[in-house]
């Protein structure tokens, strides 16, 4: 098939990079068409990293979406359940729709939506009701055509998009100081908006100014960071999802979201160790979860330790 394949997927860094599993099949699947996935514009190298992606379309989120050519041949709709993001897709009027089931909006046909299930495997499974293949295991990026900043460091990256999954500064110190006083070169990454939430945990954990890499990184700089790093330590968010791609020692700091639904894929256990207090509960709380309260610093340290093997 040539033409238009049209995805909507207009969320984060990490819900980008497990849908790299579906968007390969697609791209197996339908070898002569342009994909195009609708996806906030920063996310644009990583996209091109997964070897699937033609070219972002500038898509901050529902309702957002503005397709200007001609109707696709297919739209995929691997953003969520609900009607609104299959409304958007077929205001593009495309030939084929591909999402889950959802009576609301008129597409009663496709597979239901099943809540208990890795995210990786919940777009694969979606696209097998339409004969496309996809593997959930294959998340591995090419590694970007530029420098880590810090070759060989440990990565330490303590924001995450809500408090409930924010393990304590203080924590992150502490752990930073350990690994630090043990030789070890410590950096610690986040978003611009983090950057004095890095100065500060860098200051405490007695690291120079030069090992705050928060807003100093693109996208693809963070990816050959994280690429190159010795061990990353961080909560349940995108860069955790980085690790994974590139094999790399990690150590992740899960609640209140279990890590069957959003943590590394299984038979990974000897490169990537999830501590989770077995606690649920809400993800957009502005508090650290109980459960994530529950981690210590010496588990911290003592995983990091094992899997890294420094």
């Amino acid at each position: 098939m040539t033409g238009d394949v049209l995805v909507l997927r207009a969320l984060g860094l990490g819900d980008l990079l497990v849908t790299v599993p579906a968007l390969r099949g697609l791209r197996a699947a339908l070898p002569d068409a342009r994909i195009t996935v609708a996806a906030p514009a920063a996310l644009d190298e990583v996209a091109a990293l997964t070897g699937a992606v033609d070219r972002v379309l500038p898509t901050p989120g529902l309702g957002e979406l503005r397709w200007d050519g001609a109707p696709p041949a297919v739209a995929v709709n691997l953003h969520g359940s609900g009607p609104e993001s299959v409304r958007d897709l077929l205001g593009t009027r495309p030939g084929r729709l591909l999402t889950h089931r959802h009576p609301a909006s008129g597409e009663p046909d496709g597979p239901d939506w099943v809540a208990d299930q890795h995210e990786a495997r919940r777009w694969c499974r979606m696209l097998a009701h339409y004969g496309i293949d996809a593997d959930p295991g294959d998340l591995a990026l090419t590694r970007p055509d530029v420098p880590s900043p810090a070759p060989d460091a440990i990565v330490v990256h303590p924001g995450a998009a809500y408090g409930s999954r924010r393990w304590p500064p203080g924590r992150f110190a502490e752990v930073a100081r350990e690994f630090s006083a043990a030789g070890h070169r410590v950096v610690v990454t986040g978003s611009a908006a983090e950057r004095d939430l890095a100065g500060e945990l860098a200051a405490a954990a007695g690291l120079p100014p030069a090992a705050v890499l928060a807003g100093r990184t693109r996208l693809t700089e963070l990816a050959a960071l994280v690429s190159g790093a010795r061990l990353l330590i961080s909560g349940d968010t995108g860069v955790a999802h980085l690790a994974t791609a590139y094999g790399t020692p990690s150590v992740l700091l899960f609640g209140p979201t279990a890590p069957w639904r959003w943590g590394p894929p299984p038979g990974t256990e000897d490169r990537h160790v999830v501590l989770w207090a077995g606690e649920e509960g809400d993800p957009f709380a502005t508090e650290p979860a109980r459960g994530l309260l529950a981690i210590t610093v010496d588990e911290v340290v003592a995983a990091g330790r094992k899997v890294a093997e420094v």
